[in-house]
């Protein structure tokens, strides 16, 4: 089969689809395309998880509106079932590779276990003239350097010759899966501009944005570059923020003002960046540059982010001085343990370098989190005792709860805002001293 024929099949819906990853971005891009009439095999490493989708239940318990629906509706029609065995993968026209690629601690490089495991494993049961295409956000050369490699060394064939190769980086996150798989635009890079085609045929089944056909490389550039970016911007807010902290002077008042001028867009500061692909997609960019390009901004950003649940801390500290306290002394709650608001996706959660440092440090603290199993419960209750509530995360439950209640449960009367989330009049006018990040003029 040619890659004409297989673009055929693609406009067809005829194609037979396979997913390898079930997770945030592989379940609901299976679900999609089952959902536009293909027939989908997904892939996951964890029976269980394969045994909830089967059952029509959503593994991921975050608020991601109508993924659990649609997901029901996919597998009750006999469109999509999910399995941990590679060989029900031989059949398939095209498989998407949808893993984890996460960058080691130390080094900040790329770590390619699950990658490398899924071409091998997929080689091995390859059909031939089958499309790959790659959506996990990889280094720029990893398709070609890594992937086409293990796949032609497993298979036994040769790329745009017995099989077809592409990248398609995933925008989504948490949240709003199904819409920002309806609607952000996607970069389809191929191995030759039909096999682009292809994917820009493929991807118009689910996709309502911009499909631009590229080469692999601009694909792959294009995901981590973006998101490089959104650190970078981060990292300045933050650092903006800092200072007003030190000048008396209000960031959110310094924003919103910095941003009236055309073509500004100043983002906003916080309590760290987590999530799978920001605080890493910085690293696989800087991982493409060769030795003798010295790089600064992008790991200066990175260090920015990084530091920042450490300098919420630091305004903790200063709260309780206020009050006569050291954070020996103190219990501390943690407000929101996931890394963005109404998920339950904890992947890199600024909390967690929180709680690390309040663990080295031997500092008492509590958590709530009502995405969380772990943390969740009621709010008053978990507070309890303790002599500061800090919101680490944008839940709407923080932004509703009744901020008298708030203070009756603490014992020292103390909140500190790592989002901005609170207005402090509403926060004093409740009896509470309020500390915001960028917020010096308070």
């Amino acid at each position: 089969m040619t890659i004409q024929t297989l673009h055929q099949k693609i406009k067809d819906g005829t194609a037979a689809l396979g997913v390898i990853g079930l997770g945030y971005v592989g379940l609901p891009a299976a679900c999609m395309f089952a959902g536009a009439g293909f027939g989908v095999t997904g892939l996951d490493i964890k029976p269980e998880r394969v045994d909830l989708i089967n059952r029509g239940q959503s593994p991921i318990e975050g608020d991601e509106p109508g993924l659990a629906e649609l997901l029901t509706k996919v597998v009750t029609a006999g469109k999509f079932r999910a399995t941990t065995d590679y060989a029900a993968l031989r059949e398939a026209d095209i498989v998407l590779i949808v893993v984890e690629t996460p960058v080691d601690e130390a080094d900040h490089k790329p770590r390619y276990t699950a990658l490398r495991s899924a071409c091998r494993s997929l080689g091995a049961v390859l059909k031939d003239s089958a499309l790959v295409i790659c959506e996990s956000t990889v280094a720029p050369g990893t398709v070609d350097g890594l992937i086409r490699p293990l796949l032609e060394e497993a298979s036994g064939k040769q790329v745009n010759v017995d099989f077809y190769l592409g990248a398609c980086p995933e925008r989504v996150m948490p949240g709003k899966l199904l819409a920002n798989l309806r609607g952000v635009s996607r970069v389809c890079g191929g191995s030759t501009p039909e096999t682009a085609q292809a994917m820009v045929s493929l991807y118009g089944h689910i996709v309502e944005a911009d499909l631009d056909a590229a080469d692999v490389i601009t694909a792959e550039l294009v995901k981590t570059t973006e998101n490089a970016y959104r650190d970078v911007q981060i990292g300045f807010a933050n650092e903006v923020a800092m200072i007003c902290e030190a000048n008396g002077a209000n960031v959110w008042r310094v924003r919103e003002l910095v941003n009236k001028s055309p073509s500004r867009n100043m983002h906003l500061p916080g309590a760290g960046v987590g999530g799978h692909c920001i605080p890493k997609d910085p690293w696989l960019l800087a991982s493409a540059a060769p030795g003798d390009v010295e790089l600064r901004v992008i790991p200066s950003a990175r260090a920015v982010n990084d530091r920042m649940p450490l300098h919420i801390l630091k305004l903790a500290e200063k709260a309780l001085g206020s009050h006569g306290l050291t954070l020996s002394e103190a219990r501390l709650a943690l407000l929101g343990y996931t890394y963005l608001e109404e998920s339950d996706d904890t992947r890199n959660s600024p909390s967690a370098v929180l709680a690390e440092e309040l663990d080295r440090r031997g500092i008492d603290y509590v958590i709530h989190d009502p995405w969380v199993d772990e943390y969740k419960g009621d709010l008053f209750e978990r507070v309890s005792g303790c002599d500061a509530a800090i919101v680490m995360v944008k839940h709407a439950i923080y932004h509703e709860m009744k901020l008298e209640s708030l203070k009756d449960a603490l014992r020292t009367p103390i909140l500190v805002d790592g989002r901005g989330l609170l207005a402090p009049e509403r926060v004093q006018a409740a009896g509470l001293s309020y500390y915001g990040i960028g917020r010096g003029d308070i």
